[in-house]
C-alpha cells in the first residue's frame, strides 16, 4: 500500500537516514566537493570537522593547565623550602695574613692556617678576606702559579684556605705543586656537605668542566666526583668549578644530567653550608670597598679587647655581615698603616667594636683563639637577629 513501508522496502526515512549516514566518508573537503556529495552529508562533514576540532583544542588546553599548575605548585613549593630551610644571609670574617708569621716553623704556619679553615666551616662561615695589615700596595697576589716564591703569610694563607675548601677530588685539577701547599695535604679535613665521597647521596655537587668533544646543541661534560660524568646544561668551557644540580637519573644512561646553578643555591634554597670564597684585600679599607655584595655589607663588627664587652650587644637583622679580627698588634696598627682611613679609631669603622673576651687571664689573645671565642659568642647573636623576626613583614630577606 501506498504510504506504507513494506519488508525489503526502503521508505523515505530510511532513505533519509540513508544519505545522513557515514558510508561515504571523504577524506578532504576537495574530495567532497569532486564526488558531489549531498548539502547534508557536506553539513554533517564540517559538523564533525569541528568538533574534531574543538575537541583537540580542549584537550591542548588542558595539557597547557595542567603544565601551568605543577609549574606553580612546583614554584610554591620551591618558595616554601626556601622559606624554612634556606638561608638568605651570608657571614663573612676578615683578618690578617700576617698572622702565619709568628709561626717558627712551615708545618706549624700551614697548622695555623688549617685552624682558621677549621674555624670557619664549624661556623659556617661564607667568605674569609685575608687582608694586609702594613698595607703593602704593590703585592701581587692574584695568581697562583708554582713559579712563584712563599715568602709572605698574606698568599700562603690564601693558598692554603682555597685547597682545604675544595672538595678532594677536583683538587688535581685546580692545585698544581706550589710551595705553600707542601703540608696542606697533612692538615684535618674540613669534611663540610660539599665534600662528598662517591656513595653520598646528594641533589647538589660540586664538579670541574672537562675537554671532551659533545653533541651539538648539547651541553658541557663535567667530573662531579661520581663513577658517570655529568651532561650539563649549558656550555662552559673546560677547567672551570661549577655548582651542578643533578636531576633525575636514569640508570641505564652512559651518562647523568645535571644543572648548572649559583653557588648560593645551596645555602639559600636548601640551607646547605656550602663552604667559603677566598678573597685578598690590600689593606683594612680594601676589605669594605671589594665586597661582593652590591649593597656592602650591612652590619660590620670588629673585634678588640678595647671594644664593648659583647654580651651587651644586640645585633640587629642583616643581610651581609663581616667580622674583622686584627693582627699581632690588633686592628688599631691596621688602621694606623692603611692612608685611606679617615680615622685612627677603629671603634669609628664599625657598627659595632666589641670584646669578645671581657677580663682575659692572657695578656694577648692569638687570632685564631679569638675567632673560635667570637664565633662561639656572636652565633647565637646571629641566629636570633633572623629566627625573632621571621614572621615580621617588610624586613630584608
Amino acid at each position: 500500500m501506498a504510504g506504507v513501508d513494506q519488508p525489503g522496502f526502503k521508505g523515505r526515512n530510511s532513505l533519509m537516514a540513508s544519505e545522513l549516514s557515514y558510508r561515504r566518508k571523504p577524506s578532504s573537503v576537495s574530495e567532497m566537493q569532486q564526488k558531489k556529495f549531498s548539502h547534508l552529508e557536506r553539513k554533517a562533514y564540517k559538523r564533525k570537522l569541528r568538533e574534531e576540532k574543538l575537541l583537540a583544542e580542549m584537550r591542548k588546553q588542558k595539557v597547557i593547565r595542567k603544565e601551568k599548575e605543577e609549574k606553580e605548585r612546583a614554584e610554591k613549593e620551591q618558595r616554601e623550602l626556601k622559606e624554612r630551610c634556606g638561608r638568605p644571609y651570608t657571614v663573612a670574617i676578615a683578618l690578617p695574613g700576617s698572622i702565619l708569621d709568628n709561626a717558627q716553623s712551615l708545618e706549624l704556619r700551614a697548622y695555623l692556617a688549617g685552624q682558621v679553615a677549621r674555624a670557619a666551616a664549624v661556623f659556617n662561615i661564607d667568605e674569609i678576606v685575608v687582608f694586609d695589615e702594613n698595607y703593602n700596595a704593590k703585592q701581587d697576589v692574584t695568581e697562583f702559579s708554582g713559579l712563584k716564591r712563599s715568602d709572605r703569610g698574606n698568599t700562603q694563607l690564601f693558598h692554603i684556605l682555597q685547597y682545604l675548601e675544595c672538595p678532594q677530588y677536583l683538587r688535581k685539577a685546580f692545585f698544581p705543586y706550589h710551595k705553600d701547599l707542601v703540608h696542606a695535604g697533612l692538615l684535618n679535613p674540613l669534611d663540610i656537605p660539599h665534600h662528598l665521597r662517591e656513595t653520598d647521596v646528594s641533589d647538589y655537587r660540586e664538579g670541574v668542566t672537562l675537554d671532551k668533544p659533545v653533541k651539538s646543541g648539547k651541553g658541557a661534560y663535567a667530573n662531579v666526583g661520581l663513577k658517570k660524568d655529568v651532561v650539563l646544561n649549558m656550555s662552559v668551557p673546560p677547567g672551570q668549578r661549577v655548582t651542578v644540580k643533578l636531576a633525575e637519573q636514569v640508570t641505564e644512561k652512559k651518562n647523568l644530567n645535571g644543572v648548572v646553578v649559583s653557588p648560593n643555591e645551596p645555602r639559600e634554597t636548601a640551607g646547605l653550608y656550602w663552604g667559603y670564597t677566598v678573597r685578598l684585600a690590600s689593606s683594612l679599607s680594601q676589605v669594605f670597598k671589594a665586597c661582593p655584595h652590591p649593597g656592602g655589607y650591612d652590619l660590620t663588627i670588629g673585634t678588640s679587647e678595647k671594644g664593648k664587652d659583647v654580651e651587651q650587644v644586640d645585633l640587629p637583622r642583616f643581610n651581609h655581615a663581616i667580622i674583622v679580627f686584627g693582627g699581632l698588634k690588633g686592628l688599631e696598627a691596621s688602621v694606623e698603616a692603611d692612608d685611606k682611613m679617615q680615622t685612627d679609631d677603629p671603634s669609628e669603622i664599625f657598627q659595632h667594636y666589641v670584646n669578645v673576651c671581657p677580663k682575659q687571664g692572657s695578656r694577648t689573645i692569638r687570632t685564631e683563639e679569638a675567632l673560635l671565642i667570637a664565633m662561639s659568642t656572636l652565633s647565637p647573636k646571629i641566629k636570633s637577629a633572623h629566627t625573632s623576626t621571621d614572621n615580621s613583614k617588610g624586613q630584608p630577606s
